[in-house]
């Protein structure tokens, strides 16, 4: 009885004991990353791991093993970078501020400069592949030697003594001292008066003392050259210069660090002329792009559709391959022909117009130009797609209402306006939503096109006036000539994303409402 007790006990502790382990080695992993500053990747990882490790060792959470997977794609792919841009929305994160105060401590504490004199720098060449650190000052008339050193083993501190007379050696060529550089800054060359210098250029050694200090318990930090004092200034997030009073006086140090600044990127948006007015432009053209580009598109779709499938039209399938064609290529490569088709000097559209109109229309200078463009290019992407969905709505439209039409003399403009129209526009208006909410966002089709170009003239940041807010939000981030200003356009991240999930919203209570 004892031993058929001990036998079902073992296998129960030695699984209890497994998923401790597994705990363990979660947290480490955890700890490990937190130490590294990253704190919402360790708060991810730490809910990613720990609930995993629940759901498939608990039979409590046997049912919750076929959603996990589901529910952890979900949590890391989408709202987790929905968390990240939010916070960074709340901050100054850009390109001159991406570091943690500490890091920026440690760079402003590694800095060196030039402290003492310079030596000449040459390496002689010794006995089985060894070589002799030679440091000539020609105005102390000293020159100083090292023993023979294996450059492969160079590390650490590396003693020189005093010379009268130069040795008869080789001189090895600068290729060397180029291969074996890494292994030269490596070194401290101590001189007999215990004066240490290291490696400054190719051909120079020098005695570099740390810039700067920094007093953990003032947060002062002092420019041991210059004697300059500096504080770190929360609100920009940057070490800043201080006069005698303590007072900041201007003067900054870079790189900064990141702090947080509240609404302040929201507030620089409706505030900021430079930002403001691009950002207004841009979201109205933002919108006027999306609504027309859905008008156009299924406009064409149903008329286009409509046609094919018109019984006195012969050669409907070939008709109808070709106008489905455009769909099958992909889209990047269609926008980048139409990039050469309406190029100005040598682009086939133009040539065209030239010959018949003589004019040389400036599609990609000229602001208006560029977005009836646009539209004509997102327009021929996007009707192939609604006339493939109206050709099959158009099956369920009775023939009877046309033969109707027909005894009342109704003509075939008619019948499309008053019959066909308001029968596909019902059951395509979730699609047409879900249209609209894509072109919202469209960036391939800015950036392959036009990069948001013709730029717009006097903005503080970089915006052009075929920019949609997704491609104004990419260029503040990667573009700016100034900095990257990460915070801000996570912040206008966060605006697109509110406007997109409120047509998401729409089209959800829309879809439900029909249905009832």
């Amino acid at each position: 009885m004892l031993t058929s007790t001990h036998t079902s006990t073992a296998p129960l502790w030695s699984k209890r004991i497994f998923i401790a382990l597994l705990y363990l080695i979660a947290f480490y992993l955890v700890f490990t990353i937190y130490l590294q500053g990253e704190i919402l990747f360790a708060l991810l990882t730490l809910v990613v791991v720990a609930s995993g490790i629940f759901v498939f060792s608990s039979e409590r959470a046997y049912r919750w093993r076929y959603l996990f997977p589901g529910v952890s794609a979900v949590g890391i792919f989408v709202v987790f970078p929905l968390v990240c841009t939010v916070v960074i929305a709340f901050t100054n994160y850009s390109g001159t501020n991406q570091l943690n105060f500490e890091r920026v401590v440690s760079q402003l504490q590694a800095q060196r400069y030039f402290s003492g004199e310079r030596y000449n720098f040459k390496l002689l060449e010794a006995e089985s592949d060894k070589f002799q650190i030679l440091l000539e000052n020609s105005a102390l008339q000293k020159n100083y030697l090292s023993a023979p050193l294996a450059l492969t083993e160079l590390k650490g501190d590396v003693k020189l003594d005093e010379v009268a007379l130069l040795p008869e050696s080789k001189v090895a060529p600068l290729k060397t001292i180029t291969q074996n550089r890494q292994q030269l800054q490596t070194i401290n060359a101590i001189l007999p008066n215990d004066e240490m210098l290291t490696m400054s250029s190719l051909r120079q050694f020098s005695q570099q003392s740390h810039r700067f200090s920094f007093d953990i318990e003032g947060q002062i930090l002092t420019n041991n050259e210059t004697g300059e004092r500096y504080k770190p200034n929360d609100h920009i997030g940057f070490f800043q210069q201080i006069d005698e009073q303590g007072n900041f006086s201007g003067k900054r140090l870079e790189p900064g660090y990141t702090v947080g600044i509240g609404w302040q990127n929201f507030v620089k948006i409706l505030t900021d002329e430079g930002v403001q007015k691009p950002f207004i432009q841009i979201f109205i053209w933002t919108v006027t792009f999306a609504f027309l580009t859905v008008f156009f598109t299924t406009l064409l779709g149903m008329i286009f559709a409509s046609l094919v499938q018109w019984e006195p039209l012969k050669g409907k399938a070939v008709y109808r391959l070709l106008l489905i064609l455009p769909y099958a290529v992909p889209g990047f490569i269609s926008i980048l022909v139409f990039k050469g088709l309406f190029n100005q000097s040598f682009g086939e559209i133009n040539l065209i117009l030239n010959n018949l109109f003589g004019i040389r229309p400036e599609w990609f200078n000229d602001p208006f130009l560029a977005k009836v463009m646009i539209l004509i290019v997102n327009t021929w992407l996007g009707y192939p797609y609604m006339m493939i969905v109206c050709m099959g709505l158009l099956k369920a439209i009775p023939n009877d209402l046309y033969e109707a039409s027909a005894i009342d003399g109704a003509t075939v403009w008619q019948n499309f306006t008053r019959i066909t129209m308001p029968l596909l526009i019902k059951p395509l208006m979730p699609l047409m939503i879900a249209s609209f909410a894509f072109n919202f966002n469209n960036f391939v089709l800015i950036q392959l096109l036009t990069q948001g170009r013709p730029s717009m003239i006097g903005t503080s940041t970089p915006a052009g006036h075929t920019d949609l807010l997704v491609s104004y939000t990419y260029r503040i981030a990667f573009e700016g000539s100034g900095t990257q200003d990460f915070g801000l356009a996570a912040a206008i991240a966060v605006i697109i994303f509110l406007l997109v999930s409120g047509l998401a919203l729409f089209q959800i209570r829309l879809t439900k409402l029909q249905q009832d």
